[in-house]
Protein backbone atom coordinates (compact mmCIF):
# COMPACT_ATOMS: atom_id res chain seq x y z
CA UNK A 1 0.00 0.00 0.00
CA UNK A 2 1.75 3.00 -0.94
CA UNK A 3 -0.49 5.73 0.13
CA UNK A 4 -1.44 6.48 3.45
CA UNK A 5 -4.98 5.88 4.61
CA UNK A 6 -6.17 9.13 6.39
CA UNK A 7 -10.03 8.99 6.11
CA UNK A 8 -12.05 5.94 6.40
CA UNK A 9 -16.13 5.78 5.35
CA UNK A 10 -17.97 2.99 7.19
CA UNK A 11 -21.25 2.07 5.05
CA UNK A 12 -23.35 0.46 7.51
CA UNK A 13 -26.73 -0.51 7.30
CA UNK A 14 -27.20 -2.02 10.91
CA UNK A 15 -27.56 -5.41 10.28
CA UNK A 16 -25.81 -8.25 11.52
CA UNK A 17 -23.89 -8.79 7.98
CA UNK A 18 -22.06 -5.60 8.75
CA UNK A 19 -20.56 -6.07 11.98
CA UNK A 20 -17.77 -8.07 10.87
CA UNK A 21 -16.99 -4.59 8.73
CA UNK A 22 -17.22 -2.34 11.05
CA UNK A 23 -14.77 -4.22 13.37
CA UNK A 24 -11.95 -4.65 10.16
CA UNK A 25 -12.72 -0.37 9.65
CA UNK A 26 -12.52 0.76 13.14
CA UNK A 27 -9.09 -1.90 13.54
CA UNK A 28 -7.87 -0.50 10.48
CA UNK A 29 -8.35 2.90 11.57
CA UNK A 30 -6.91 2.45 15.04
CA UNK A 31 -3.84 0.83 13.21
CA UNK A 32 -3.43 3.80 10.99
CA UNK A 33 -4.98 6.53 13.02
CA UNK A 34 -7.24 7.18 10.18
CA UNK A 35 -10.62 9.52 10.85
CA UNK A 36 -13.74 7.60 10.50
CA UNK A 37 -16.88 8.62 9.07
CA UNK A 38 -20.15 5.73 9.83
CA UNK A 39 -22.24 6.48 6.81
CA UNK A 40 -26.32 5.04 6.75
CA UNK A 41 -28.12 5.74 3.44
CA UNK A 42 -31.40 6.16 3.42
CA UNK A 43 -32.90 4.90 0.24
CA UNK A 44 -35.90 7.20 -1.27
CA UNK A 45 -39.10 5.63 -0.42
CA UNK A 46 -40.53 5.23 -3.98
CA UNK A 47 -43.66 5.06 -6.04
CA UNK A 48 -44.97 2.79 -3.23
CA UNK A 49 -45.20 5.51 -0.77
CA UNK A 50 -46.95 7.52 -2.24
CA UNK A 51 -49.67 5.07 -3.33
CA UNK A 52 -49.59 4.07 0.16
CA UNK A 53 -50.05 7.59 1.67
CA UNK A 54 -48.14 10.00 2.67
CA UNK A 55 -48.69 9.10 6.61
CA UNK A 56 -47.17 5.82 5.63
CA UNK A 57 -44.33 7.70 3.72
CA UNK A 58 -43.37 9.78 6.86
CA UNK A 59 -43.68 6.39 8.82
CA UNK A 60 -41.17 4.67 6.91
CA UNK A 61 -39.29 7.60 6.93
CA UNK A 62 -38.88 8.17 10.34
CA UNK A 63 -38.58 4.23 11.03
CA UNK A 64 -35.37 4.42 8.51
CA UNK A 65 -33.97 7.54 10.37
CA UNK A 66 -34.08 5.53 13.71
CA UNK A 67 -32.38 2.88 12.14
CA UNK A 68 -29.83 4.83 10.58
CA UNK A 69 -29.07 6.28 13.69
CA UNK A 70 -28.64 2.74 15.62
CA UNK A 71 -26.66 1.45 12.73
CA UNK A 72 -24.06 4.77 12.91
CA UNK A 73 -24.36 5.02 16.74
CA UNK A 74 -22.95 1.29 16.77
CA UNK A 75 -20.02 2.08 14.98
CA UNK A 76 -19.51 4.97 17.41
CA UNK A 77 -19.55 2.51 19.85
CA UNK A 78 -17.47 0.12 18.92
CA UNK A 79 -14.94 3.12 17.82
CA UNK A 80 -15.04 4.30 21.15
CA UNK A 81 -14.01 0.61 22.92
CA UNK A 82 -11.15 1.06 20.07
CA UNK A 83 -10.00 4.63 21.39
CA UNK A 84 -11.34 5.68 17.61
CA UNK A 85 -13.10 9.26 16.90
CA UNK A 86 -16.24 7.80 14.68
CA UNK A 87 -18.51 10.96 13.00
CA UNK A 88 -21.81 9.40 12.22
CA UNK A 89 -23.70 10.62 8.98
CA UNK A 90 -26.92 9.88 7.26
CA UNK A 91 -28.11 10.85 4.40
CA UNK A 92 -30.44 10.37 1.60
CA UNK A 93 -29.80 8.70 -1.33
CA UNK A 94 -29.95 5.55 -3.75
CA UNK A 95 -27.35 3.26 -1.17
CA UNK A 96 -24.87 2.29 -4.02
CA UNK A 97 -24.98 5.96 -5.09
CA UNK A 98 -24.97 7.83 -1.71
CA UNK A 99 -21.94 6.02 -0.60
CA UNK A 100 -19.69 6.67 -3.69
CA UNK A 101 -20.64 10.23 -3.75
CA UNK A 102 -20.25 10.95 -0.03
CA UNK A 103 -16.81 9.20 -0.13
CA UNK A 104 -15.87 11.44 -3.20
CA UNK A 105 -17.08 14.31 -1.82
CA UNK A 106 -15.35 13.91 1.52
CA UNK A 107 -12.02 12.78 0.50
CA UNK A 108 -11.98 8.99 1.92
CA UNK A 109 -9.03 6.86 1.30
CA UNK A 110 -10.69 4.06 2.10
CA UNK A 111 -14.77 2.16 1.92
CA UNK A 112 -15.00 -0.20 4.23
CA UNK A 113 -18.69 -2.61 3.70
CA UNK A 114 -19.92 -5.51 4.46
CA UNK A 115 -20.11 -8.43 1.39
CA UNK A 116 -23.82 -8.71 1.97
CA UNK A 117 -26.38 -5.72 4.20
CA UNK A 118 -29.87 -6.53 4.96
CA UNK A 119 -30.86 -7.38 1.09
CA UNK A 120 -29.19 -11.15 2.24
CA UNK A 121 -28.45 -13.63 -0.22
CA UNK A 122 -29.82 -11.80 -2.92
CA UNK A 123 -27.06 -12.05 -5.12
CA UNK A 124 -24.82 -15.19 -4.03
CA UNK A 125 -21.17 -14.34 -3.28
CA UNK A 126 -22.01 -10.04 -3.27
CA UNK A 127 -24.77 -8.24 -2.40
CA UNK A 128 -25.81 -5.56 -5.02
CA UNK A 129 -24.96 -2.62 -3.35
CA UNK A 130 -21.31 -3.85 -2.63
CA UNK A 131 -21.36 -5.24 -6.35
CA UNK A 132 -22.27 -1.26 -7.46
CA UNK A 133 -19.68 0.54 -5.08
CA UNK A 134 -16.93 -1.27 -6.01
CA UNK A 135 -17.55 -0.96 -9.88
CA UNK A 136 -18.20 2.79 -9.66
CA UNK A 137 -15.87 3.99 -6.75
CA UNK A 138 -12.55 5.56 -7.58
CA UNK A 139 -12.23 5.49 -4.04
CA UNK A 140 -10.54 1.96 -2.39
CA UNK A 141 -13.16 -0.67 -1.44
CA UNK A 142 -12.66 -2.86 1.48
CA UNK A 143 -15.63 -5.60 0.87
CA UNK A 144 -15.35 -7.71 4.37
CA UNK A 145 -17.58 -11.03 4.41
Amino acid sequence: MSEKIENILIATDGSENVKNAVDWGIDLAKSTDAKVKALFVIPPVGVSAAVRGESWAEGTRTHLEKEGKEATEYVVEMGKAAGVDVEPVTIEDHPSEGIVNFARENNMDLIVMGTLGKTGLSQLLLGSVAENVVRRAKTSVMVIP
